[in-house]
């Protein structure tokens, strides 16, 4: 079998006498959707803030194709090709879709946002590239609009979309259904499905539709632990899963 794009083995931390994540073992193979899905306070936040380097574990390893990067920068870790996408929209509201997208593809930029957007409205292959991921996040005809306008679900798309202008191999999805309405969802859920097999996704989502729809393989985390790690169709039947977070939820 061919080694897994993320390989997580025996992480752990500890927050003075609570343990958020004990012991957890998950594999990301490629081209998968791997959800993440549990209880609140079950640790997820936590697992996801020590994948993209926000927190350090208290033991345990990360490897991310084949490299063990436990101690390496959040900011390194964007550019080796794992991205994180936030619960909370990360956006930039008074500059344009197109400035946000340019400036996530300008990944060498230096501070002074505003001043450096002027210059480049020179490098027409930038904004090309910016148009074509506004059209790939279902964006297409609302590039001049302030990001800040956009609806709810306009803002999510974009920040898949900023993730995406990163050039990401697995990308880490954090909630991306939350706060959205029910079409909302099905425009994201729709995104995502178009991202399949392209790059490997770890989906940490509290949206059972969308989970059991877009998972290759669901591990389920309660109480700092991984209970259970399996294709859907064996989770969805799955007894402690069900006791434990799933209920009647699921049919």
């Amino acid at each position: 079998m061919s080694t897994p794009v993320l390989d997580v083995r025996g992480l752990s931390r500890h927050f003075g006498g609570l343990q958020a994540n004990a012991d957890i073992n998950l594999a990301v193979r490629e081209g998968e959707v791997h959800a993440l899905i549990g209880p609140n306070g079950a640790g997820k936040t936590t697992f996801i803030a020590q994948l993209s380097g926000l927190l350090r574990p208290d033991e345990g390893h990360v490897l991310f194709m084949g490299a063990d990067i436990t101690h390496m920068s959040a900011h390194r870790r964007v550019h080796a090709g794992l991205v994180r996408s936030f619960q909370i929209t990360s956006i930039f509201p008074p500059f344009s879709v197109l400035d946000n997208l340019a400036l996530a593809l300008r990944q060498d930029a230096s501070p002074g946002l505003s001043d450096l957007l002027r210059p480049w409205r020179a490098h027409a292959a930038l904004f090309e590239q910016a148009r074509q991921i506004a059209a790939q996040v279902g964006l297409a005809g609302r590039e001049a609009l302030a990001a800040g306008a956009l609806a709810h679900g306009e803002q999510r798309q974009l920040e898949v979309g900023l993730a995406l202008a990163t050039r990401p191999h697995l990308l880490l999805l954090d909630e991306p259904m939350a706060g959205l309405g029910p079409e909302e969802s099905e425009r994201m859920i729709g995104l995502l499905m178009g991202l399949k097999g392209r790059l490997c996704m770890l989906l940490v989502e509290h949206d059972m539709d969308a989970v059991f729809r877009l998972a290759d393989r669901i591990s389920v985390l309660v109480a700092g632990r991984i209970l259970a790690s399996d294709v859907p169709e064996v989770i969805r039947i799955n007894p402690d899963v069900r006791r434990a977070y799933l209920g009647d939820e699921i049919g």
